[in-house]
């Protein structure tokens, strides 16, 4: 996040300090150069009236020396023409030129030449950019009233220019780097000002959600939004923190309460049935299971409540003996409310979960169907396979429900309008979509045809576990 947010606000602000530097330094080059020229014209200026004497008296040696001192002086090379555009008299030769005559000027130089004896000054030849070596070329006219008599050259060379220019460039780009560099480092520290708790705030999350409630945020660094966030977090943790404890401590103490009385009821079971004869032993065994069940269950809420978190006993169990199980438990609720709870036949499907938490999904699926199954109908459990996942169904011939409904029936405290006449907290199905998460399945609730609900409890099919315990329980069943 600190790399986009540096990206953000530096690169646009880099480009603008490109750009700006790039227009100040080709603006302060031409200026430069315009100056250069500017100095050429006032020196040709100079060198006017005493080339229009010269050439009216017909002698060179009157303006001879001074070209020559200038020349040497400045280093530019002074020609003058006569009215046919013949090279009169030129200063000596620079070194720092190289020498030329209007023929070696080239077309350009002799389009001024021309040009100026037809009476205009011409434009000076400049370089379009600092580092062409080209020399600067001006032409003027000398006349004598209102003709003219000839014409005065003077080339001179824009190194010393040049030089000033890639000067101010060198500073210019230097400053820019230093610029950049300082706002690199600026954007870069507000960055980590700014990010700092907020990294603060994703570890403390992170520690959260791995099960340490007492995670804390203890400084108060960053802008003062930042720091408002970090205050109302804190809260937030602390409030979390201290709803869980009144949860875990509630699970804890419903769970502890609730053995004493179960524990009392398995010995009345244990007392009632030495009174009993043999014809009532699959009665008393069923009733033991339960109990048996329900010890598990309270097992699993105190160790809920002792670790903050479920630790499930995952191990191989037969679906099929489940479903089995699990419908004969609910036999005598259904002939209570004369429907048929009925279990397909099937050969044994083994599936590594925990055997206590699909057994209670699924029995909150069963109680869910005969609360809504008409008197004379069945509720049919089964288990098949499809495709990588078991599938454990269980089908009531009630009213069902529309498509909308279906897909709010799983939320917590829901109940269609229709059935408010109808005993319940809405939360049988809610219970069990959140352990069929726990143990890595799904929970779906279809229409089928002919009406009524079916609730697919779907567990996936792990081959590399599954395949070695089921060929070994095959072998026992055989």
């Amino acid at each position: 996040m600190r790399r986009r947010i540096i990206v953000v606000f530096l690169l646009p602000v880099v480009l603008m300090l490109l750009a700006i530097s790039g227009a100040y330094g080709w603006s302060a080059a031409r200026s430069n150069q315009q100056n250069a020229t500017t100095q050429l014209l006032r020196d040709l200026s100079y060198f006017v009236p005493g080339v229009r004497q010269a050439l009216q008296a017909e002698d060179p040696s009157i303006i001879k020396s001074e070209l020559d001192r200038y020349a040497s002086l400045y280093g530019s090379r002074i020609t003058v023409y006569d009215r046919s555009g013949t090279a009169w008299v030129s200063s000596v030769t620079s070194s720092r030129l190289s020498g030329t005559s209007t023929q070696q000027a080239g077309s350009d130089v002799a389009e001024q030449v021309g040009l100026a004896l037809s009476g205009r000054r011409s434009d000076p030849i400049e370089p379009s950019v600092p580092w062409n070596a080209a020399e600067t070329v001006i032409v003027e006219p000398v006349f004598d009233d209102d003709s003219v008599i000839g014409a005065v050259q003077i080339s001179a060379s824009l190194e010393s220019s040049q030089r000033a220019i890639l000067t101010q460039w060198s500073m210019l780009f230097l400053g820019g780097v230093i610029a950049i560099m300082v706002l690199t480092w600026t954007v870069y520290w507000l960055a980590s000002w700014v990010l700092r708790p907020l990294h603060r705030v994703d570890a403390a999350m992170a520690a959260i959600e791995s099960g340490e409630m007492g995670a804390r945020i203890a400084d108060n660094t960053g802008p003062p939004e930042v720091q408002r966030m970090v205050r109302m977090f804190n809260q937030m943790a602390e409030e979390i923190e201290r709803v869980m404890t009144r949860q875990q401590e509630f699970v804890f103490n419903a769970s502890h309460e609730l053995r004493n009385p179960l524990g009392a009821l398995l010995l009345r079971v244990e007392f009632l049935a030495t009174g009993l004869d043999e014809s009532w032993d699959e009665a008393v065994e069923s009733t033991r299971e339960e109990g048996r069940r329900m010890t598990r269950i309270l097992d699993t809420l105190l160790n809920m409540a002792r670790v903050g978190k479920t630790d499930s006993a995952f191990a191989a169990v037969d679906l099929q003996e489940i479903i089995v199980a699990r419908v004969e438990a609910w036999r005598d609720r259904g002939v209570e409310q004369q429907v048929m709870v009925l279990a397909s036949e099937g050969s044994p499907k083994l599936s590594v979960t925990d055997r206590t938490g699909l057994e209670s999904a699924l029995d909150a699926i069963i109680d869910n169907a005969l609360k809504f199954a008409p008197p004379d109908t069945s509720v049919e459990v089964a288990v098949t396979e499809h495709e990588s996942e078991y599938v454990i169904t269980v089908r009531d011939r009630g009213r069902g429900l529309d498509t909308r409904q279906l897909e709010l029936a799983t939320d917590r405290f829901w109940r269609s309008s229709l059935d408010q006449n109808v005993a319940g907290t809405g939360l049988g199905l809610a219970i069990a979509s959140d352990l069929m998460d726990t143990l890595g399945g799904r929970i779906v609730l279809e229409s089928p045809q002919g009406g009524g609900l079916q609730v697919a409890l779907c567990l996936p099919i792990d081959d590399s576990k599954q395949r070695p315990i089921a060929e070994k329980a095959d072998g026992s069943h055989a």
